[in-house]
Parts: C-alpha cells; sequence; structure tokens
C-alpha cells in the first residue's frame, strides 16, 4: 500500500477523505497553543509564539501587557489540565483504556516532550485532538506542521505515528454549550427589560486573521469565496446556534484579536468597532457569543471580558458573554466520540454534522490552508503538499 500521508496509520496513509477502517489507537495526543504561568515566562512565550518573524521585544511588550495584567499567568495551561482530566473521566466513564498525553505548540510541556513520553511508554499510535475547531492556517495546518517538526525534532519520525481527528466546528459537542449559553444570555437580557425585537443583538466572536490566511482556508475545489472555510464555517454554525436558541435576534458574526500590521488586511469587523456603530443605532443590549474558542483563554478574558466590556460600559451598552465550550459535558464527550470514530472507522454518513460543511475531513486535502508567507511546509494528517 502506497503512503501519501506523512506519519499516517495504515488506514489514513492513502489519504482519504474520511477514514472508514478501524484503527488500534494507543494515545490521545492533546495538542495545544500552550502559554505563560509567570511574569518571566511572557516574553519567552512571545518570542516562541513569533519564531521567524522578527518582532523586537518592544513590540512583544505591546501584547505582554495583556498576560501581565493576569500576573503573567495565560488561563490556557490550567484549562487544559482540566480537559485533560475531564476526558481522562470520561474515558474511564466509557471503559475505554486511552492514555491522554498533553502538549503545547509554545510552552512546556512541548509537543516533543509528549511524544518522548509516548515513546518510551511503548505508545506509537496517537490520535491527535487539537483544541482549535475550524480550519484555517493558525487553526488546523499549522498544528499538523507542528506535528511533523516534533517528530522530526525527537527522532521519532518513523517510529510514531500520528493522525488527528476532523475539524469539530459543527459536531453537536461543540456547538451544544453555545446554545445554551445564547439561550441563557438572551434571557438575561429580557430579565434586564431589553426588549429582545428592538434593542438587542447578538455578536457572534471569533479570532480574527489575515484575510489572505483565511481565502486560503479549506481546500480550494470548494469555492468558498471571500473569507474561505474559515468565514464560512463560523457563518453556518452562528445560523445553527440561532436557530437552535429559538429566538430571531439580529446578529453578526465578528472578529477580535488582530496583532498584524495596519497596512495588512484582516478579517473585520472588530467588535468594538460594531459595539459602538450598534450603541449609535439604539441598541441596548448585546450577547457576545465566543463561537470561535473552546476555552475562556487570553483571547476571551482580555479581548472581550476586559476590552469589549470596556467599550460596552463606554457607549452604555449592556454586555453578556456566554460561555466557552471549556469543560462542559456534551463538550468533553463530544470529543471522546471524535476519537472512536477514527479508532472505529464510523463511515462519514454515520457521523454527526451541524452544518452542510461537514463532517470536515480526517486527512486534510492537499493544499489546505496554505500560508504565504511560509509556504508549504511538511505536515501531518494531510496530503501534501
Amino acid at each position: 500500500m502506497s503512503e501519501l500521508v506523512r506519519a499516517a496509520t495504515a488506514a489514513a496513509a492513502e489519504g482519504p477523505e474520511h477514514v472508514s477502517q478501524p484503527t488500534d489507537y494507543d494515545a490521545i495526543l492533546l495538542a495545544s497553543f500552550g502559554g505563560p504561568e509567570g511574569q518571566d515566562d511572557v516574553l519567552p512565550f512571545l518570542r516562541n509564539v513569533t519564531r521567524g518573524r522578527g518582532i523586537p521585544d518592544e513590540r512583544l511588550e505591546e501584547v505582554a501587557h495583556h498576560y501581565r495584567a493576569f500576573g503573567g499567568v495565560s488561563p490556557i495551561n490550567d484549562q487544559n489540565r482540566e480537559l485533560k482530566a475531564a476526558l481522562e473521566a470520561e474515558l474511564a466513564r466509557r471503559g475505554i483504556d486511552l492514555p491522554v498525553l498533553w502538549g503545547n505548540r509554545n510552552w512546556d510541556p512541548y509537543l516533543g516532550d509528549a511524544l518522548r513520553g509516548a515513546h518510551e511508554a511503548g505508545h506509537t499510535k496517537l490520535i491527535a485532538v487539537a483544541t482549535s475547531a475550524y480550519s484555517s492556517y493558525s487553526s488546523c495546518r499549522q498544528y499538523r506542521e507542528d506535528f511533523a517538526q516534533a517528530l522530526t525534532d525527537t527522532g521519532l519520525d518513523g517510529v510514531v505515528q500520528i493522525d488527528k481527528v476532523r475539524q469539530f466546528f459543527d459536531h453537536p459537542g461543540f456547538v451544544q454549550p453555545f446554545i445554551e449559553g445564547l439561550r441563557d444570555g438572551l434571557a438575561e437580557l429580557e430579565r434586564l427589560g431589553i426588549d429582545l425585537d428592538t434593542e438587542a443583538h447578538i455578536l457572534f466572536s471569533t479570532h480574527s486573521i489575515p484575510t489572505g490566511d483565511a481565502n486560503r482556508s479549506g481546500p480550494d475545489f470548494r469555492g468558498f469565496g471571500e473569507g474561505g472555510a474559515y468565514a464560512a464555517q463560523h457563518l453556518a454554525v452562528a445560523e445553527v446556534v440561532l436557530a437552535e436558541s429559538g429566538r430571531d435576534v439580529p446578529w453578526d458574526l465578528v472578529y477580535q484579536s488582530r496583532s498584524g500590521p495596519p497596512s495588512q488586511p484582516w478579517l473585520e469587523p472588530d467588535v468594538n468597532d460594531r459595539i459602538a456603530e450598534l450603541a449609535a443605532a439604539g441598541i441596548k443590549g448585546v450577547v457576545i457569543v465566543p463561537l470561535g474558542f473552546v476555552s475562556d483563554h487570553m483571547e476571551v478574558k482580555w479581548d472581550l471580558d476586559t476590552e469589549a466590556r470596556e467599550t460596552a460600559e463606554e457607549h452604555g451598552v449592556v454586555a453578556i458573554r456566554v460561555p466557552t465550550p471549556g469543560v462542559h459535558a456534551a463538550y468533553v464527550s463530544g470529543l471522546v466520540d471524535l476519537v472512536l470514530e477514527r479508532r472505529d472507522g464510523v463511515p462519514a454518513d454515520q457521523r454527526p454534522a451541524l452544518t452542510a460543511l461537514g463532517p470536515w475531513y480526517d486527512v486534510c486535502r492537499p493544499g489546505c490552508c496554505e500560508n504565504a508567507r511560509l509556504g508549504f511546509r511538511p505536515a501531518v494528517a494531510g496530503l501534501a503538499p
């Protein structure tokens, strides 16, 4: 059998869109972004995140103050510890004997450490779960590239195999917490005397990315157009969340956390700009749904809970931010279900997906989510390039 996918198990090696052969995985690799855990970690962490871009420390300090406001500690590592424990508990509840290993792209514990630990424990077939639900370079392909780089750096290329679960933007386990949160948020606006028909607005918020990266997200043959798969997926999920909430309230998809130079176009509108516009139009209450995020990490705690809330207060708008999935039971159970899809080789037509875009691919398609600045670097869990 030919092997078209780097470091893949036998079932995925030829690159099917959806793997229908069972695979006897021996560990789950929980992969995340990572974050500093003290003031002394902040700049080294940001240097890791921006390595290769030549960004001077004085510019990094502009972002560092977000972390320093929280004692230099990003919430993300504790959240991943909680998620790891929740996954282990759910696996135990179902009688599934799969250890959960944890590795980060940008801070301790690093992916390389996780791979070394896996190898030392005799685990050679890993199924990766990245804490990112949508398709783009930074939310999917970069993880796949970092897996490949970690295999090279540890000398475990050809020894350890890594598959990856599909992007889970429209999996019921990921979407359900937002549905519940939106219902509760709208009910709270009503309790405060805000008319949902004339005085309220929903802002589905996600991380802004360069428009070029967005346009190249997802495979070309899907023809997503402006914003690529990244925007299309968010819009489709927002429609599901709104429909399931049972309320017909005006809404927008907005963006946050842009970090590029002003000369580079990024996805818009910005959440703060939109709040100001809505206030000028007479809106008195907004429900912010952090649709692009799996947990309350720094982009949620600072950009939404601090900056967006301050913007709302300045304009006399009530802002309610609903929870991210975190360790919600449906989300944790859904992640385990995604692993079992691959373990059991569940056919695509039997996999849950709440939008017409899914279920997404087990093996990413050629040319998916290119980073124009870096080109196509080696990656696992996808067909080259």
